[in-house]
């Protein structure tokens, strides 16, 4: 199984595609789209089409995000759901299947600890998929992890029988 695991941003969103081999998980393709500092109109424009290029290069069959979190300050926030709207209506028009994990379930299941700061997962997701000493950008690991956790929640959800891991919006 092919799995796009996303990590939204509206400067920098990371991506990764990942194959699930029985137990074994095998890093495809992954990295950052840089979006230019013009205005957010042609920045989501510039999102949508490049996520629409690496479906149709790579063929994932599932795609998972990371859910949005508080923290940020209202603007901030507002710009990257616009961002995260954009990657969303993209995988809706190319009919992928989406899931989406929160901060917490992705660090806890790269790394057991659900606080894990952002250098222990990219540590664990260099581990995990035998990146070696690779110093991946904070987005890309990041993608790779959410990649991971819905890699990792597979199996359980077919026993609960889902079919494949929890859609949530």
């Amino acid at each position: 199984m092919r799995i796009l695991g996303l990590d939204p941003g509206s400067r920098f969103t990371g991506y990764a595609l990942i194959d699930r081999r029985g137990s074994r998980l095998v890093p495809v393709a992954y990295g950052r789209i840089s979006l230019p500092q013009k205005d957010l109109t042609a920045r989501l424009g510039r999102l949508a089409t490049e996520l629409e290029e690496l479906i149709r290069l790579h063929q994932p069959e599932v795609a998972a995000l990371e859910s949005l979190y508080h923290g940020v300050n209202p603007r901030s926030l507002i710009v990257l759901a616009q961002a995260r709207g954009a990657l969303v209506a993209t995988l809706g028009r190319l009919g992928l299947p989406v899931s989406e994990f929160s901060p917490a379930e992705v660090k806890t299941a790269v790394t057991g600890y659900g606080r894990a700061e952002k250098g222990q997962v990219g540590r664990m997701v260099a581990l995990v998929l035998g990146l070696g000493a690779e110093k991946l950008p904070a987005d890309t690991s990041d993608a790779l992890a959410v990649a991971i956790c819905y890699a990792q929640r597979l199996p359980l959800d077919r026993i609960r029988g889902r079919g494949s891991a929890s859609q949530r919006s």
